[in-house]
């Protein structure tokens, strides 16, 4: 027979309770059928413990039918010539394998449903298929018209692009247009008298404020966080996008999210959520958002044109290190140091070199070297710049006209070729640096990509400080500061009459990129 645990308890809480009341009463306290209330009531409501912290449902009731969800359908249509177009990759919506290889890193994201289809492009063996998948990501109205902004990576590649609205209606949109660097697409429904997101002014943001994302985090639609602007003003070192200065905020952004607004605490958007910094995929407290001026800038082109030009200087820059700024005698490392003058460029006209470091443009101060494209990329072609330059220790002006920007010229001109590692067969020379140099051949010239005369390989590394800089076997040296070094014998001149025991520039030539190296020999 079960055993009701509850019953057998009964009696002895009766026989305990009883016994505490005559231990009561002998004692001369209150009798057990005295009337004391179990707890006392409050006289008045209790304090608020937290006061001062914002609430966010207006904001949310009056922009929220502003926010829209965009639906990408890639691989829905036939593919009429296979040739035609790039079989491009799609992004995985979960973590694959290796991935906890991977470092920290900048990523776009999605919403559910990204994977390859078996058998589709990305798969072994099927090199002729393409991608297939939903791209579920968050726009916004900017029209009453029909005019909605988006990111560019929700709806790149796509057949067909779905909008809907808060109210459940749905719609095909159009592509107005949609440009890679600044991530950002226009796209149009047909639809008149529709909610539209107030922009505001990205210019005026600092740390600190609160800002409020809406979004679809993982295809939930109008999901709501909230946090801080933690910076402004940040590059991206892995999208390539030089010429978005991101907003970096810590509200908590996920796939899905990708397109939609950030708002400031009036409701106006000040920004579009775009990436994730994250080493497992998902949100980690570092968010980044495009600038809303840079986003309505790139719309109006998109409007007018279909798509984006930029102005372009035509140099090819790096960040200053301390070494760096040590060589060239500046007291900090502020600025763009020019590792490369595309010739025939704006900049080569106006009389920029090599080494010169770029302090600001017209009176705006350039202290990381990726505040230069974003100042350049916002003047239309044919803008004039004037420059504050430092050249051997002096500070010069020179101006400029942009040109359009030309990526491939820019690529070719900073270096793309893939590493040669054969030695050639001339003989290899010394010098004070232990840098042990050997000459190129024409045929390996050819494959590095490298002019006639341009270049010397790196044989063997001797000396410590040449080691501490990192330089390494197969590196090639392009030039000893300003002057351009074609041969061992060139390089071991030019670094005898740079003179010992001084910090030395050497521009490197490794794999597919090119950069400014500042061995110092005190610290060997």
């Amino acid at each position: 027979m079960p055993v009701n645990r509850l019953s057998l308890l009964r009696p002895l809480l009766l026989t305990t309770a009883l016994a505490v009341a005559g231990v009561g009463a002998c004692s001369g306290q209150t009798p057990a059928n005295a009337q004391t209330p179990l707890a006392t009531q409050p006289a008045a409501p209790a304090p608020e413990l937290v006061v001062g912290l914002p609430d966010f449902t207006r904001l949310v009731d009056q922009v929220g039918p502003a926010v829209v969800n965009v639906q990408a359908e890639i691989g829905s249509k036939p593919q009429a010539n296979a040739q035609a177009r790039r079989d491009q990759p799609m992004p995985d919506d979960d973590q694959g394998e290796g991935d906890d290889e991977i470092p920290e890193f900048f990523r776009r994201f999605f919403g559910p449903g990204m994977s390859p289809m078996p058998g589709m492009p990305g798969m072994p063996g099927m090199p002729n298929a393409r991608p297939r998948g939903t791209s579920l990501g968050t726009g916004f109205i900017i029209s009453p018209d029909g005019y909605v902004l988006t990111n560019h990576h929700v709806i790149d590649g796509a057949d067909t692009v779905r909008i809907k609205l808060s109210d459940r209606r749905e719609f095909t949109a159009k592509v107005v247009g949609s440009d890679e660097q600044s991530d950002v697409a226009l796209l149009k429904i047909d639809a008149k008298g529709l909610p539209v997101m107030r922009i505001g002014d990205s210019a005026t943001l600092k740390p600190g404020q609160w800002v409020v994302a809406i979004g679809s985090p993982f295809g939930l639609d109008h999901s709501v966080t909230a946090g801080i602007v933690s910076a402004v003003g940040r590059a991206n070192p892995a999208a390539d996008q030089r010429y978005v200065p991101f907003i970096q905020t810590d509200v908590a952004i996920n796939r899905g999210n990708s397109g939609g607004p950030l708002l400031d605490t009036r409701g106006q958007v000040v920004g579009i959520n775009s990436q994730i910094f994250s080493n497992s995929g998902g949100y980690m407290g570092v968010s980044f958002a495009i600038p809303i001026d840079v986003a309505m800038s790139a719309v109006q082109q998109l409007k007018a044109t279909g798509k984006v030009t930029r102005g372009q200087l035509g140099v090819v820059m790096q960040p200053m290190e301390r070494d760096d700024a040590r060589a060239l005698g500046l007291p900090d490392g502020r600025g763009a140091l020019v590792q490369e003058v595309v010739a025939g460029g704006p900049a080569a006209k106006a009389g920029v070199q090599r080494l010169d470091v770029i302090r600001s443009v017209n009176g705006q101060a350039i202290n990381e070297y990726s505040d230069l494209p974003p100042i350049i990329g916002a003047m239309a072609p044919g803008s004039r710049v004037t420059m504050e330059v430092i050249r051997d220790g002096k500070p010069r002006t020179l101006s400029a006209t942009l040109t359009a920007l030309d990526e491939d010229a820019l690529t070719a001109s900073a270096g793309g070729a893939p590493r040669d590692a054969q030695k050639p067969d001339a003989p290899a020379q010394a010098n004070a640096l232990g840098i042990v140099g050997q000459d190129l051949t024409a045929q390996q010239r050819t494959r590095l990509g490298l002019q006639p005369g341009e270049g010397v390989l790196i044989a063997r590394i001797d000396g410590q400080a040449a080691h501490e800089a990192e330089l390494r076997p197969g590196d090639v040296i392009l030039a000893v500061g300003r002057n351009d070094v074609g041969s061992a014998a060139a390089l071991n001149a030019q670094l005898k009459a740079a003179g010992t025991g001084k910090p030395v520039m050497l521009l490197v030539r490794r794999g597919g990129g090119t950069r400014y190296v500042t061995v110092s020999p005190a610290e060997g």
